[in-house]
């Protein structure tokens, strides 16, 4: 696969320090239109499984994110566009499962973010580096070749 600047700069924010579902997303949101500020508030509460919910991986979540704001409906009756968004989503989803197996936060870690011991042993562990960064790449990866 081609060096992409976009995962590149998704994998760096997300060594920065930026969560996961920011860090995908921004990799894309300012080539497709929407300034940094926005993008890094819009995306923020989708890190971490959703706010520590332990749901979807906020990689995943951050390349939804992306998807959607370029092949998204504006328009009610615009169904063909939303059909293109499900279908490239859901296309994003069955690769990054396939993967890595899962696309549940807890299940792909081995950890429950939505507990004090979970977050405990996630920094413990260092599993942002050692875990999430390939989640970021893949789902930016994904996002590239998908849009």
């Amino acid at each position: 696969m081609p060096v992409d600047a976009r995962v590149d700069k998704a994998a760096a924010l997300f060594a920065e320090g930026f969560s996961c579902s920011q860090a995908v997303f921004l990799g894309f949101a300012e080539e497709l239109g929407l300034d940094s500020a926005t993008a890094f508030k819009l995306s923020q509460a989708f890190g971490g499984g959703m706010a520590h919910l332990g749901q979807v991986c906020g990689a995943v979540t951050g390349a939804f994110m992306a998807i959607s704001l370029k092949h998204g409906r504006s328009e009610v009756n615009d169904l063909a566009a939303r059909d293109r968004t499900y279908e490239r989503m859901q296309r994003l989803a069955e690769l990054f499962k396939r993967r890595h197996g899962s696309l549940d936060c807890p299940s792909l870690i081995g950890v429950d973010l939505a507990t004090e011991e979970g977050r405990a042993e996630s920094k413990a562990k260092d599993l942002a580096r050692t875990r999430c960064a390939g989640f970021v790449r893949t789902a930016a990866e994904l996002t590239a070749e998908i849009l």
